[in-house]
């Protein structure tokens, strides 16, 4: 059990406040039910719980009994009802009136009559009996996941505004928490919810730590189940919230259960939410996908995306949307995205490999392993033959034989070294900068030696490599000792081709 208890403290100080409404966005299978889960173990007057959590941070935290199984608590999965529910269309009106069911249970002196809404209860409970609602909706963007009829949509948007937006009822809601993957939907919902203080993936405040696992978590994990740390966080780290590293806690849960590294992420989600969207082909999209296949980050301008399923007009839109759902991650202060890990990787892999579109970049994937096999031998042909086809596919011929198309070649067509080694653009190293970098994920692998390349245009492969050993750009490992290749590419611009040498080297 990974300890997410100190989340309750960071909520009593929201409890009773201006600050009372919540919405946590995550991707899939981040635990943001579980947490909804221990968040009504912990308020609800169903349950006396106060040995389930005694062994846990919280219970030694200032406060932990004051709020503790005090409040009256509405739990709703939306999805569920959604999902289960025959009649779609009535389905607001049929969860108010089940709900309405338990409350005239738990207060029978109270005169709840038929012709209430869910919010005109919640009220008469509170005008008669002082009682305050902590009100928790999972997946309460379901309906605009699922693009429903606008009849329904409309429902639920008088049913929120009925709850949330109400001076009448905000006396009586003491916390109110949602979550979803998407956050508030800022053309049709937002006005319903604009109270609300939102934690999404890319903004997470207070509550980082506590919706997915960070980096001492899995740490941890590892030195219990005795899993290797390292290649763990290559196949699930890569998100950044607030400055912390975090985790998709069910592979990584799923790793230390089945004791394997493997894309568990495909087992709760499917590619095609990629292939869906990258097959809109706004302007750009094409190259900020294969740029980020090749490793590197692309600029994304998230600020302009309505989180609604229908409402992309450009690729910082698809980006953004891909951003939320876990597919790419965001770095604040770049404003850029990127493939986060090695798992999300073979989804996006999946997800071309049947696209038309880009049939020729994987292809490129497929033949990358091959690559990697001849540079790893020497075979200079090899190597420059594959970056001439990698180079078409990379740029438009405005951008041909810039210095950034030549350095996108390279991270294309060594796109399955990612899955063992770690890319650094432009390292420092010795007297100047070495313009690539592949540094082995697991030292001392024989069959994995580090590799530096020096790129040239209009000039020769030798002058690279001359320029590798002049400035000792090999220096810049410090940590690292064994086998090196040092790689000197040069690109012609006027026959549109490259020549490439390959040096060992031993650190």
């Amino acid at each position: 059990y990974v300890d997410k208890t100190m989340m309750l403290s960071v909520l009593n100080d929201f409890i009773d406040t201006d600050n009372k409404y919540v919405c946590i966005s995550r991707p899939r299978r981040f635990g943001k039910t579980i947490a909804g889960n221990m968040i009504t173990a912990y308020y609800s007057k169903g349950a006396d719980a106060r040995e389930l959590f005694a062994p846990y941070k919280i219970a030694q935290a200032p406060g932990f009994a004051d709020k503790l199984n005090r409040y009256n608590v509405i739990q709703v999965d939306l999805n569920s009802e959604y999902q289960n529910t025959r009649d779609k269309v009535h389905l607001i009106d049929i969860l108010s009136e089940k709900i309405k069911k338990e409350m005239i249970r738990e207060f029978p002196s109270v005169a709840i009559i038929d012709e209430y809404s869910l919010a005109d209860s919640i009220v008469e409970v509170h005008a008669s009996t002082g009682e305050t609602f902590v009100l928790l909706i999972d997946e309460y963007d379901v309906l605009v996941r699922e693009q429903v009829d606008q009849a329904l949509f409309d429902s639920y948007l008088s049913f929120l505004n009925g709850l949330f937006k109400s001076n009448t009822v905000r006396p009586a809601i003491s916390l109110a928490y949602l979550t979803g993957i998407l956050p508030v939907v800022r053309d049709k919902v937002q006005s319903k919810l604009n109270n609300f203080r939102e934690y999404t993936i890319m903004g997470a405040g207070a509550l980082a730590e506590y919706v997915g696992f960070t980096k001492e978590e899995v740490e941890r994990l590892c030195r219990q189940h005795d899993i290797d740390y390292e290649e763990c966080s290559n196949w699930y780290d890569g998100y950044r919230l607030n400055g912390l590293e975090v985790y998709n806690p069910e592979s990584v849960i799923m790793c230390m259960e089945e004791r394997e590294f493997e894309n568990y992420w495909s087992r709760t989600s499917s590619y095609q939410a990629i292939s869906d969207r990258i097959r809109m082909d706004f302007e750009g999209t094409r190259e900020a996908v294969v740029r980020m296949l090749a490793g590197e980050s692309v600029d994304v301008n998230v600020t302009r995306y309505l989180n609604t399923m229908d409402s992309f007009s450009s690729k910082s839109d698809l980006l953004t949307y891909l951003i939320h759902i876990g597919y790419l991650a965001y770095d604040r202060k770049e404003k850029t995205c990127r493939i986060p890990n090695r798992e999300i990787r073979q989804e996006w892999y999946n997800a071309i490999e049947t696209d038309a579109n880009y049939k020729a970049t994987s292809r490129i994937i497929e033949d990358s392993k091959e690559l990697l096999k001849q540079t790893i031998s020497g075979n200079e042909e090899a190597v420059a033959k594959a970056l001439d086809a990698s180079h078409i596919n990379v740029t438009s011929n405005r951008s041909y034989n810039n210095e950034d198309a030549l350095q996108s070649a390279i991270y294309l067509s060594y796109i399955y070294a990612l899955n063992d080694y770690t890319c650094v653009r432009e390292m420092t190293a010795g007297r100047g900068f070495a313009d690539v970098t592949y540094i082995p994920l697991h030292a001392g692998s024989p069959n994995r030696p580090a590799m530096v390349i020096e790129l040239k245009r209009n000039d020769s492969a030798e002058s690279g490599l001359d320029q590798i050993h002049r400035k000792e750009y090999y220096s810049s490992l410090s940590h690292y000792e064994g086998n090196m290749l040092l790689i000197g590419i040069n690109y012609d611009e006027k026959e549109k081709t490259h020549t490439c040498r390959i040096e060992r080297h031993v650190k």
